[in-house]
């Protein structure tokens, strides 16, 4: 009989050692990355594009897209970065992931941005914002294990990440907020 109850007990220790390593393992997919600074992606004229050129200065993350309703963000966004560019980056992401609402060639996607709503700011090479090909930067926005402070699910165009002067994620806003939004502006003064 003790050496049934010394087997149940060895038993129950290594499920629950077992079970707690498990939930306590790293990401299967680890980005090796401490800081939104060290991450890269290359803009729409095919150039490396560095988050780390941005340093001290906020960055605004935003998925564009040419063919969505929130579309005429883009002059919103446009005049944010024009009233604060010596302390704001804004860094358009085009993307397809949503009701193939970003069809268009990087060609196209400049071209569209350019005429339509005098976009100034850096526009990346098209990216998947979520699912199995997320890019880093995406990855690293969205998740709290790499980022440090909350994980959050990009569910339309338009989505809006803002990171500080450090490089540390500071708020998200849905698409519906307008890039002008006091909740926005009000972090960056």
């Amino acid at each position: 009989m003790k050496t049934l109850i010394i087997v149940v007990v060895l038993v129950a220790v290594a499920v629950v050692s077992w079970a707690f390593a498990k939930r306590n393992a790293p990401p299967s997919n680890p980005i090796d990355t401490t800081s939104f600074y060290e991450l890269s992606i290359t803009g729409i004229d095919g150039n490396p594009l560095a988050m780390s050129d941005f340093k001290g200065k906020y960055v605004l993350c935003v998925n564009v897209a040419s063919k969505c309703g929130f579309t005429p963000q883009y002059e919103a966004l446009e005049k944010l970065y024009e009233e604060h560019k010596d302390q704001l980056v804004i860094v358009g992401f085009p993307c397809n992931q949503f009701l193939n609402q970003e069809p268009g060639t990087n060609e196209e996607i400049v071209s569209f941005c350019q005429k339509n709503y005098g976009v100034t700011f850096p526009l990346t090479e098209k990216i998947d914002v979520k699912g199995s090909d997320q890019h880093p930067i995406y990855q690293w926005l969205t998740n709290k294990d790499l980022n440090g402070v909350e994980s959050n699910k990009v569910k339309w165009n338009f989505h809006k990440f803002l990171i500080s002067p450090e490089g540390q994620w500071l708020a998200s806003f849905g698409s519906s907020t307008d890039p002008l939004d006091e909740a926005i502006v009000s972090l960056i003064k």
